[in-house]
């Protein structure tokens, strides 16, 4: 199994070096299923995986000059502060056993991968549906700043309680609020992930035990993957690769679903 989990790591950072989006929402069920590495811990270790594999990939589209800025700052700030408020505050709180009923319990691991496998299938929608959407020629266009809040603090809700970049609501939110073509998009979000999660991971440094070793030798593997995801996004077209990964992301998040609630 941890073959496996090594064999999708791989793939993760492909993903997030590809399209930037989708790849860091397998990072916890990898870690869950495959490392057995229980789903509180393993959402702080997804920040830090997808992190600094993020921060890779946004190195790499820098030295492209594919990176606003701008829109990085307007969706980026919000979600920190959001983040952080739910690593340090809200997460620590919950109790283990939420509910318990006779012998019926429902737990905060069980919430959190049911969670996430309704964010799977969010995810895969969007990226089966795999709409086209005019461009702006003349980016960048006005920037809808209220808007832009929102969606970071919706996107720090979604990373901070799950672990996931949230690529997959950023790159639909540049593209449809500010009309930006989809290679600026792409960075962009690789970068706003990467103050994202690294922020959160930061934000679980005191009070959450580090297997060190581990979520280095897996790093390395998501790195070599998003360098490779970079290397052939000047090759290929991603658009066509998006619907391809949904219905993956769609069969795993209805695995999961399954698997938890029966």
């Amino acid at each position: 199994m941890e073959i496996i989990g090594y064999t999708l790591s791989i793939f993760i950072g492909i993903t997030l070096g590809l399209i930037g989006a989708g790849g860091s929402i397998l990072t916890v069920p990898v870690l869950v299923y495959l490392f057995h590495i229980h789903p509180t811990l393993a959402t702080s270790y997804s920040l830090f995986i997808v992190g600094f594999t993020s921060l890779i990939g946004s190195f790499l589209k820098i030295k492209e000059n594919g990176v606003d800025y701008s829109a990085a700052t307007y969706f980026g700030i919000p979600s920190v502060f959001v983040i952080l408020i739910v690593r340090k505050v809200l997460l620590v709180h919950i109790p283990e056993v939420i509910l318990q009923i006779h012998h019926f319990q429902l737990t905060k691991s069980t919430i959190t991968m049911i969670a996430f496998a309704v964010l799977m299938l969010g995810a895969s929608w969007s990226m089966i549906k795999n709409k086209q959407i005019q461009v702006s020629t003349n980016h960048p266009i006005k920037q809808p700043i209220t808007k832009m809040i929102f969606w970071g603090i919706g996107i720090g809700l979604v990373t901070g309680f799950l672990g996931a970049g949230g690529g997959f609501l950023i790159i639909p939110a540049l593209v449809i609020l500010l009309r930006m073509p989809i290679r600026i998009a792409i960075a962009t979000s690789l970068s706003i992930i990467t103050l994202n999660s690294l922020i959160g991971f930061l934000g679980d440094i005191d009070h959450v035990q580090m297997d060190w070793f581990f979520l280095v030798k897996l790093l390395s593997i998501t790195i070599l993957g998003v360098a490779i995801g970079s290397y052939l996004q000047k090759k290929i077209a991603t658009d066509k690769l998006k619907p391809i990964f949904g219905w993956f992301i769609f069969f795993v998040g209805t695995y999961i679903l399954i698997k938890e609630l029966f």
